[in-house]
């Protein structure tokens, strides 16, 4: 039995009042996950911890098996894993989104939909401006910007402390950015060879604030204000750690020999990395509504043709969601079901070798709210000759009846690769 996970990001919602009460998985037209959800068995899932934050890198995670409170270290570490960057023992690496302020708010965490040639010549121009060295004589820099994919990049300070509070600029729209600057955790440990907690937290609120100075000046955020668009115009650091530790899938689960990861976004792909799969690049995937999904569709069926586990991750509908874009996330929910499920079971429904495809969201991104929220995910398992359950269609809603009831954290992935 080969197994394909299909996860939409951020893709479960709340009742909105707009749908008639209805979730946007509720109102979406998706006939492939609903007769999916018809010939499987269906579930709901605790995706995050007690005491995590609601964010994709604990979400995604967990649901491939992983005790978060063994290997979590954040965004960064993953990112700096899928840019290639390879983190030192003493590397701090923190995810540094490119924002957009105005009025003394978070606009934006995405610069304004910020393109990744634009980004690129922003974060080689903060380097030039921000970049410290530790000791000239030895021309080692203590702080280095290193440009990612659109507004998602990487920060990296040498000997920075991971025990500092910071704030998703997704989770704080129209919300004054001062009160959300980085603090040092309470009572937070002395390490050795690093800065202090405090002595982190005030170098990435200095480079903040002299990120807006730099990039307000900037040519790209000067022609983008004349033509009355939203600049990036600072910096927003968040989610760091070290160096994490972790085994693949398959030291964790023997029925996987080997797997691929499908995804447009560094977090996944830094994700897939330390967990042993191969990283496959779709042209035209971008993380957004205008995503390549019958590209990733093709290369989940290539992947499955040689691997035994396929991950395919979808931005779009998260995007969607933090924009608090309500017809653009149900196009999402609408583009992943047709575009991309749909082609991937019509091709394996028919192999001699049977194919079990799981599809779900990682966390809540509701559209009214414009934020991650943790509570449980849908969850379908379909594969040939399931014993289907009485959902007869895929959302949140119906989803509670679902003969898996409720599974918390690594039971999902426990019970997929049980499945053979």
């Amino acid at each position: 039995m080969k197994h394909i996970i299909i996860l939409g990001d951020g893709m479960a919602d709340l009742p909105v009042e707009r749908l008639g009460g209805k979730t946007l998985l509720q109102y979406a037209h998706k006939p492939m996950m609903d007769q999916l959800a018809r010939e499987g068995r269906c579930g709901k899932l605790i995706t995050v911890p007690e005491g995590f934050p609601p964010g994709s890198e604990v979400a995604n995670t967990a649901i491939l098996g992983y005790d978060l409170n063994k290997v979590y270290e954040g965004r960064g570490p993953l990112e700096a894993a899928s840019i290639g960057y390879e983190m030192a023992d003493d590397d701090f690496a923190i995810r540094c989104n490119i924002i957009t302020l105005a009025e003394d708010k978070i606009i934006t965490h995405n610069g304004g939909n910020l393109e990744t040639g634009d980004a690129r010549v922003l974060i080689d121009y903060l380097n030039e401006k921000l970049a410290k060295p530790i000791n000239k004589r030895e021309g080692c820099e203590r702080v280095k910007f290193i440009t990612g994919i659109q507004y998602r990049h990487l920060l990296v300070i040498k000997g920075g402390n991971k025990h500092i509070v910071c704030a998703p600029p997704h989770d704080h729209p129209n919300e004054e950015w001062r009160e959300l600057l980085v603090k040092a955790e309470d009572k937070a440990p002395i390490e050795a060879g690093r800065l202090s907690a405090q002595q982190t937290a005030d170098l990435i609120n200095e480079m903040i604030l002299k990120s807006q100075d730099l990039l307000a000046k900037h040519p790209f955020n000067l022609t983008r204000a004349q033509k009355g668009e939203r600049q990036a115009n600072s910096i927003w650091p968040w989610s760091g750690g070290y160096r994490p530790s972790m085994e693949t899938l398959m030291q964790q689960y023997p029925q996987v020999k080997s797997g691929t990861v499908i995804s447009a976004v560094d977090l996944i792909r830094g994700i897939g990395h330390y967990a042993g799969l191969k990283i496959v690049e779709v042209p035209g995937a971008t993380g957004l509504a205008n995503t390549n999904y019958e590209g990733k569709a093709q290369a989940a069926i290539e992947a499955l043709k040689h691997d035994d586990f396929v991950f395919v991750h979808v931005e779009a509908s998260d995007e969607a969601g933090h924009d608090g874009d309500l017809d653009l996330k149900l196009k999402t929910i609408e583009y992943l079901d047709q575009r991309l499920i749909a082609p991937i079971y019509k091709e394996v429904e028919a192999w001699d070798e049977p194919v079990c495809i799981a599809v779900l969201p990682d966390h809540l991104t509701p559209v009214e709210q414009r934020i991650h929220v943790g509570q449980p995910i849908p969850f379908l398992i379909w594969y040939r000759g399931i014993p289907a359950d009485e959902v007869q269609q895929y959302d949140e809603v119906s989803c509670v009846s679902g003969a898996y009831g409720l599974l918390k954290l690594d039971e999902f992935m426990h019970t997929l690769m049980n499945i053979q």
